[in-house]
């Protein structure tokens, strides 16, 4: 991969620079984090201003809505966004970032043209209901039956982690729906309505205060045939989709975040005094190297992605791996600079540092991103 920029990309960079330094400014201010509903108005408004200037789903197919921009584009709209202190996508990160990509790989037309647009324009919310509390790392233990009954399936059972489930639309759920097949031979993606009856929504509270996770209860919850993405029992193949854009290209951002709070954290330390610490600069230097190494290894896998048809590889896992441990340190980094200022909640760095605990788990664990790697890429036996 080329990794010097051509005059366009250049010129894609400075109008963008443009019209982040425009609109800025006129965000409202940001709601607490607590205050979800009123964070889902944020996000999604800010999501309805990128669509509005063509820069929505710049990098999704434009059979799927999207600009049908080079992985390059993306790579810059990305680094440009997070540097000038543009929202994430927050409250809508699993239909712009899981949700979305894997209906426009995988769904029929009418599927693509009924949920694509409405993510883009910043109207809808996606969930994740894929964890369940007997089947975490162990994804394909899943319980929560489907049973068909003429053009509906009727579900029941349990999801918890269930990303943003209190202010979404839809829910990117897996079910079993073939109970005497092989555990990963009889699972089911399914697209189902949040205000569906028999849903029932409990938030789970982090560490830091905020409830962005969920459990959900389902009872004889209907959701129509047509809302099946890809074929019956087929689900395991369709979530093998949606976990590699989780892995391979949801995380993207972050690492330019983590870049920018590498700068801060050096910052910190030259004022505190804790610069002076030759082994804390030995620390912040090695992690300026892993960061731009994630970097690069960032913009092959995006590359790679656009060769095989949009959809990320097991290089994802690579990135994952590293990426989660990586960004642990960072934060332990960031506690050793602070010193007894780490226990502060309203700290810089001290809340990120707390869910930096979740990324070896989240999203896959580190031990299930090892297994990837020495299968698919290595070439290693399964264990037994």
């Amino acid at each position: 991969m080329d990794l010097t920029y051509t005059p366009e990309e250049e010129e894609f960079r400075a109008r963008l620079r443009e019209w982040l330094a425009a609109v800025l400014p006129t965000l409202p201010p940001k709601p607490p984090p607590e205050d979800w509903p009123a964070r889902r108005a944020y996000d999604l408004g800010w999501q309805r201003m990128l669509y509005d200037a063509g820069y929505a789903g710049l990098h999704w197919p434009v059979d799927a809505g999207g600009r049908g921009a080079t992985p390059t584009q993306h790579l810059i709209f990305l680094e440009e966004t997070e540097q000038a202190g543009a929202p994430y996508v927050g409250a809508g990160f699993v239909g712009l970032l899981h949700a979305g990509p894997t209906i426009a790989a995988e769904g029929t037309a009418e599927q693509r043209a009924r949920w694509l647009p409405p993510i883009l324009r910043g109207e809808q919310v996606w969930c994740q209901g894929f964890s369940e509390p007997d089947a975490g790392s162990d994804l394909a233990a899943l319980r929560t039956r489907a049973r068909r009954d003429g053009d509906d399936y009727v579900v029941s059972g349990s999801k918890i982690w269930t990303s943003h489930a209190e202010v979404a639309d839809w829910c990117e759920l897996l079910v079993r729906t073939d109970p005497s097949a092989p555990k990963h031979r009889g699972i089911t993606w399914l697209a189902m309505p949040m205000d569906a009856p028999g849903i029932t929504v409990r938030p789970l509270k982090t560490l830091a205060g905020s409830a962005e996770f969920a459990e959900v209860f389902l009872d004889e919850v209907r959701v129509p045939v047509g809302h099946r993405v890809g074929a019956e029992n087929d689900g395991w193949r369709v979530t093998m989709v949606t976990l590699s854009f989780e892995r391979g290209t949801a995380f993207v951002g972050e690492v330019i975040a983590c870049r920018r709070v590498l700068g801060e954290l050096a910052r910190e330390a030259r004022k505190n005094g804790r610069w002076d610490d030759p082994a804390l600069r030995r620390r912040l230097g090695r992690l300026n190297a892993e960061f731009r190494a994630l970097w690069r290894l960032t913009q092959w896998n995006v590359s790679e992605a656009e060769r095989s048809g949009g959809v990320p590889g097991a290089g994802g896992s690579v990135f994952k791996l590293r990426y989660s441990h990586a960004r642990q340190e960072l934060y332990d980094a960031a506690a050793d600079v602070l010193g007894a200022q780490a226990l502060d909640l309203d700290r810089p760095w001290v809340p990120d540092r707390l869910s930096s605990l979740s990324y070896t788990i989240a999203a896959g664990t580190s031990q299930i991103q090892r297994n990837i790697v020495a299968e698919r890429i290595l070439g290693l036996p399964k264990g037994r």
